[in-house]
């Protein structure tokens, strides 16, 4: 499985990221410099208002954007039973020289430190399970320590939260955790208790809790206590700003996505590295040097004529991702339509043929359909609840295998999903984590046209409309000239076929009309200007 990573700011306007498998396209992240991307910053906010019937606080946190806060995103540190000091329950000791050397400690006394460290874990499940209500564990004007976890949606504000995250490249940070645990994507349980170990071993500053990354598992500890003691620096001064600031202030931002994805992304499967841009391509080989120096060497600078997408042949890939109908292999195709609450996504056959039975070419379409699912679904960064309509099967034994593809082809994905059994209806039901708007509303606009429905009305629909209207103006005894400008496909049908209706209507109502056409309009456009005996205008309809 070859893979790489091919990185695109020759616009200083747009950063694409690219990742692609054995010469096909896998992931996608495009990123806009005229975007505001909060997820992932933290900030010290002040609480402006509380809303007990929502169960959620709203935070001024510097943006001009008050952010959600529910209930559920509360730490207990917040929780006033005992009169709870927040900038306390933050306190990190300072770490010994053992802590934040990048060595650890040594083997003799690292048998002696695994109970000490055991002994002072703190489990989940030691936390409050029951929430209080909101409004018994904050009051407005109360300052908070927030983290950005998804971005606004429409007239949404983003959503924050008190649980603090930081990541590493092979351990997150989180401060209020108290414990050390292992990301549950590793599911070898020898690798789980190594980790375990190599953790106990470097001795975490005490009430400070980190996660093992996927990216750690084949870590040495060396690497990891590397790794923790950057994490534990950079946190040591998100406290000495959030201490020194009032609310609200920013007091940590993520990396640009460059950094961010080579962070997030890059495995000893991906083979090289490519930028075209010199700029980014220092700020890049900067932080492998810094934090993966043994890979420093699969990053490259693209010096190419050619664009560095178009030399792999990414642009007609790129925009086929846009639209709503996606050919499959063997000529089925999938339909994807998003609307504001769901995507639905239709399975069709189309010229798919096998040799065999009709139940066994509907099952080996679905196969393909759920591997590109999958697939679309990352690239378009969709998000929220996701509906699939599958080609029909009466055989249970196919509808688990069609469940059980579509789970294997999502376990890649960077987002939390989960998939539900096929229903009665024969429909997979599924949600996918939505952090930041999907790719289709940061690259596009509702038309201003349809307002985003897709479609307008016939010109025989405008032109009965019209009459409509002209029947309501045959009562008016103030009009007496009637200009009506319209679409000029819809001016053509009424002036071909209206016609004997709009001299009755000159007849009858003793108004003079007129029935403009006009082009660059939309194809709804309808104006009506009205005037009366002195020819003022006057108001219609």
């Amino acid at each position: 499985m070859k893979q790489e990573m091919l990185i695109n700011v020759s616009q200083s306007e747009e950063c694409r990221i690219a990742i692609i498998e054995d010469g096909a396209l896998e992931e996608l992240y495009v990123e806009r410099t005229s975007a505001d991307n909060y997820v992932g910053n933290i900030y010290k906010g002040k609480v402006v208002n509380i809303e007990p019937s929502i169960q959620a606080a709203f935070v001024d946190f510097g943006v001009g954007r008050n952010g959600f806060l529910h209930i559920s995103d509360v730490e207990p540190q917040y929780y006033r039973q005992g009169g709870i000091d927040p900038d306390k329950a933050f306190d990190l000791p300072e770490p010994t020289g053992k802590e934040a050397s990048a060595g650890g400690e040594d083997a003799a006394s690292a048998t002696a430190t695994k109970a000490a460290a055991a002994k002072r874990r703190v489990r989940f499940g030691d936390r409050p399970r029951v929430k209080p209500p909101i409004q018994d564990v904050l009051r407005r004007g109360d300052e908070v320590l927030v983290q950005v976890i998804k971005e606004g949606f429409g007239t949404k504000g983003p959503t924050l939260s008190t649980y603090i995250s930081i990541p590493g490249r092979y351990l997150v940070l989180m401060p209020p955790l108290g414990r050390v645990g292992i990301s549950k994507k590793i599911d070898d349980e020898r690798s789980r208790r190594l980790l375990r170990d190599i953790m106990v071993d470097l001795q975490p500053p005490k009430g400070v809790g980190f996660v093992v990354r996927t990216a750690g598992t084949t870590r040495t500890k060396q690497e990891m206590a590397r790794d923790m003691a950057y994490l534990l620096r950079l946190w040591k001064s998100i406290v000495r700003r959030m201490r020194k600031y009032p609310a609200p202030v920013d007091i940590y931002q993520e990396s640009d996505m460059i950094i961010r994805t080579i962070r997030d992304m890059f495995t000893e499967d991906v083979g090289r590295i490519l930028i075209d841009d010199p700029a980014a391509y220092e700020r890049a080989r900067e932080f492998l040097e810094l934090v993966m120096p043994a890979y420093a060497s699969r990053l490259q600078l693209y010096e190419g004529s050619e664009p560095l997408f178009h030399r792999y042949g990414l642009e007609d890939e790129i925009s086929r991702i846009h639209q709503r109908k996606v050919p499959l292999k063997g000529g089925g195709s999938i339909v994807i339509d998003q609307t504001e609450a769901l995507v639905a996504i239709d399975v069709n056959s189309g010229s798919f043929r096998t040799e065999k039975t009709a139940e066994e070419n509907a099952y080996q379409m679905n196969l393909i359909a759920a591997k590109e699912i999958a697939r679309q679904l990352r690239l378009r960064d969709l998000g929220g609840v996701i509906v699939n309509d599958f080609i029909d099967m009466r055989r249970e034994k196919y509808r688990r295998g069609v469940e059980k593809a579509l789970h294997d082809a999502m376990k890649r994905d960077r987002a939390r999903t989960k998939v539900l059994r096929t229903s009665p209806f024969g429909l997979i039901e599924m949600t996918r984590q939505r952090i930041r708007p999907s790719l289709r509303k940061s690259i596009f606009r509702d038309c201003p046209t349809c307002d985003g429905t897709g479609m307008v009305k016939t010109a025989e629909s405008m032109s009965i409309e019209v009459m409509r209207l002209l029947g309501l103006a045959a009562m008016r005894d103030d009009i007496v000239k009637l200009t009506v400008t319209v679409h000029e496909e819809v001016s053509t049908w009424i002036n071909n076929r209206k016609r004997r209706e709009m001299a009755k209507f000159e007849d009858t109502s003793h108004i003079e009309l007129h029935v403009l056409g006009r082009e660059s309009v939309s194809p709804e456009h309808l104006v009506f200007e009205a005037t009366d005996s002195k020819g003022k205008v006057v108001r219609f309809p």
